[in-house]
């Protein structure tokens, strides 16, 4: 598989603050990947590195390319969506594709226009009448139209309502995202979008938490439903987390075989969002 982004002791520093301490993680080609972590986490730090938007020590490559020293080629095969508005508001839709249309060689003015023919936004509107959600389906729109490998997503729907979400989801898989395409997001509404990861990488004071593809999970990762009478049973095993469930416990464990557990209880492999409160806290009350 070919390495779309290469992460080695990636590490930035605001004053006496470690946003990134030494980072390692690997992005490859035709994966939609999911970086997850708390607000101040480093996430977004992490994509403005990769983007060629703030320094850094350490090794990072995205697509073969030093980001400190080669945005400008870089930025030919990226695109970057975040969750505020960099448009004018006095600027027409129209001239915001004409803008686009001038600056960027991958453009496809065509395709663009067809995906707002489907909204309610009109080429005579101003960016300032739209509503969040317009805006947000004009940026998709711009984004769709340039033949870029590497799309980076930092919590592109924040604020919008669960019918954008859903819209933005769908259109995003189903007339951007293919096997030459890498897609990369940061979100906080994790529950919603986590069947479309392919891997995900969780990141918690400026660490790497976990870094692994979707289907590795049920095979490394383990969460038991048990009763009160066997929690002593199961705590034996040594979960790294549990909590309380309506008169029960769940407990998530490492490296454990199912063997192991399912005599103890219920046992299921855990959703991302779990996973990733679990991993978090990683505290046993």
């Amino acid at each position: 598989m070919t390495a779309v982004i290469e992460a080695r002791g990636l590490t930035k520093s605001f004053g006496a603050q470690r946003a990134l301490d030494g980072v390692n993680f690997t992005v490859q080609a035709g994966r939609i990947v999911g970086v997850i972590g708390p607000n101040g986490a480093g996430k977004t730090t992490a994509l403005k590195a990769i983007l060629g938007l703030t320094s850094f020590t350490g090794e990072l490559r995205v697509m073969g390319l030093d980001p400190r020293l080669q945005r400008d080629a870089l930025m030919r095969d990226v695109c970057f969506m975040a969750d505020v508005a960099v448009l004018p508001r006095w600027m027409k839709v129209s001239q915001a594709l004409e803008y686009v249309e001038g600056v960027h060689p991958r453009f496809e003015r065509s395709v663009a226009e067809g995906f707002l023919k489907k909204t309610d936004i009109h080429m005579s509107s101003r960016v300032g009448q739209l509503s969040k959600g317009m805006v947000t389906q004009l940026h998709l729109a711009l984004i769709l139209a340039i033949d870029a490998r590497l799309l980076v997503l930092d919590e592109p729907t924040l604020g919008l309502d669960l019918l954008y979400r859903r819209k933005f989801y769908d259109t995003l898989l189903n007339d951007y995202f293919d096997k030459q395409r890498t897609i990369v997001l940061t979100t906080h509404q994790v529950e919603e979008v986590e069947n479309l990861f392919t891997d995900v990488i969780f990141i918690n004071h400026g660490q790497v938490a976990l870094d692994s593809p979707v289907e590795e999970i049920g095979s490394r990762y383990q969460q038991l439903i048990v009763s009160a009478e066997q929690a002593g049973a199961a705590r034996s095993l040594k979960p790294f987390y549990e909590h309380k469930v309506f008169g029960r416990v769940a407990m998530f464990f490492e490296g454990r075989s199912a063997a192991e557990l399912s005599a103890l209880g219920e046992l299921r492999t855990p959703s991302i969002a779990d996973l990733f409160v679990a991993k978090m806290q990683r505290v046993t009350p």
